[in-house]
């Protein structure tokens, strides 16, 4: 891992001045904190207020970049207005993307910053993400991915350098809980993200709530199956997920895995 943050540190030295898309989360966190490091002042962090993230991530997020000593920005994303993207295709993070790609290159542009940088990492590679593609038509680079860092080792590393995000739960746009096909409308994604909110109580910090129109499919770690289905527990989320107006609820018994939408893909 040592090698790798060298790497890192000099891939961030070349680039000399960065806009990085920044939520909060563990990767773009640990990239932040080291091209911080790295190149001080010549940083800006741009947050993306939507209604696609979980409620509370922007506050969070601000408060780790004051503490980083990092200048940031905080846009306002519309992409529930693109048909394409609120139609929800096989390519919906695409047209997502385009959107917050375009935005950052133009502020980064008037900035005077070179590149524009995400949280992207080596396992990434692993999955469906269409988003790349806008990536590599608006040249974002994504440094954790250049210099081979896999989740855990970012984990790792954001543990030994303080970060409170080193154990912070993977995180992914609440569109990403829809099936392919499924409109994607305010509604639902203030639907989904109250369920998972609600979850959370019962101390479940990783937590999907698939939504499949009037059926909600619940997706938490295994260890954590039991607790989820014990009596009381049971009883406290039916009632709460029938007042979202769910009929059904179940709970996958795979447990919580990166991705499971795109499994229809394969």
């Amino acid at each position: 891992m040592s090698k790798k943050l060298q790497r890192l540190k000099e891939i961030l030295t070349k680039m000399e001045s960065v806009l990085i898309a920044y939520s909060g989360g563990v990767d773009s966190t640990f990239l932040l904190k080291v091209a911080r490091d790295v190149l001080k002042d010549k940083v800006i962090a741009v947050m993306a207020n939507s209604l696609t993230y979980p409620s509370g991530e922007i506050d969070q997020a601000e408060i780790i970049a004051e503490a980083l000593g990092v200048r940031y920005i905080i846009i306002e994303t519309k992409e529930l207005k693109n048909s394409k993207f609120s139609g929800n295709s096989k390519d919906r993070c695409y047209w997502c993307k385009r959107e917050l790609f375009s935005q950052l290159s133009y502020i980064a542009k008037k900035e005077g910053l070179k590149y524009v940088a995400d949280g992207t990492n080596f396992d990434d590679t692993k999955d469906y993400r269409p988003g790349t593609r806008a990536a590599k038509e608006f040249k974002v680079r994504s440094p954790l991915k250049e210099a081979g860092f896999t989740k855990e080792e970012i984990r790792s590393l954001s543990k030994k350098l303080d970060l409170p995000t080193w154990d912070k739960p993977a995180l992914a746009c609440l569109a990403s809980r829809f099936p392919y096909g499924m409109k994607i409308t305010k509604k639902n994604l203030t639907k989904v993200d109250k369920g998972e909110g609600f979850l959370r109580k019962f101390g479940i910090s990783q937590v999907r709530v698939r939504h499949h129109n009037k059926i909600a499919r619940i997706e938490v770690p295994k260890e954590k199956l039991p607790k989820l289905l014990e009596k009381k527990t049971r009883r406290q989320v039916l009632s709460y997920f029938k007042r979202l107006g769910y009929n059904y609820v179940t709970v996958d018994l795979e447990g919580y895995r990166t991705g499971s939408m795109n499994e229809i893909l394969k």
